[in-house]
């Protein structure tokens, strides 16, 4: 490959690099802070653009690249130090727990090409998924409904719903049980 060929200009950062650099300023001061509470990050995150449900946990140390590209559906967690490496749009549904230190990261450059090109691609987890502490997915990465990563798995695949997979690469373990819908809630 050759460097000096990389030609990134055709990359939509989805906002004017003024916003981009503000926002830079604020995650450093406030998102990836040590002080304790969500609520504060969440409001963050909306006020920069991300689509953020009811009840969404942002815990201390969580990097977001650009919050304008990011979907949390309602009730899901973000735990420490996940960064969401988010070039392209990543979308988390409801009912999610992300475990600490996972990497979500839709990008990556064309090996196959001397000029490195940049290739980005979405990240989707669906309802009632659980990706496990210190877990990566990469660009295209599908989790499907009621899926399990465990922890330290890594993919770029599509994961089956309500199944359990492990490993690098992750690889299918066992069907997950669907919990019965309580009536008390």
């Amino acid at each position: 490959m050759h460097l000096d060929k990389f030609d990134n200009s055709n990359f939509d950062r989805g906002r004017p690099w003024l916003v981009e650099a503000l926002w830079r300023l604020v995650e450093g001061l406030f998102l990836q802070s040590w002080l304790p509470g969500s609520g504060w990050r969440v409001a963050v995150l909306k006020l920069f653009g991300a689509k953020l449900g009811t009840g969404v946990v942002i815990k201390p140390h969580v990097k977001v690249k650009f919050p304008w590209k990011l979907r949390v559906g309602n009730y899901s967690w973000i735990g420490e130090e996940v960064w969401i490496d988010n070039l392209a749009e990543v979308q988390i549904g409801s009912h999610c727990c992300i475990s600490q230190g996972v990497y979500l990261c839709t990008g990556n450059h064309r090996w196959d090409q001397d000029s490195f090109d940049l290739e980005t691609r979405p990240i989707s987890i669906g309802d009632h998924c659980w990706v496990g502490a210190m877990s990566r997915l990469g660009p295209g990465a599908v989790v499907q409904e009621g899926a399990v990563l465990l922890m330290g798995s890594i993919t770029s695949a599509t994961i089956e719903p309500w199944r359990i997979y492990a490993g690098t690469p992750a690889k299918l373990i066992r069907q997950r049980p669907r919990n019965p819908k309580r009536t008390n809630d």
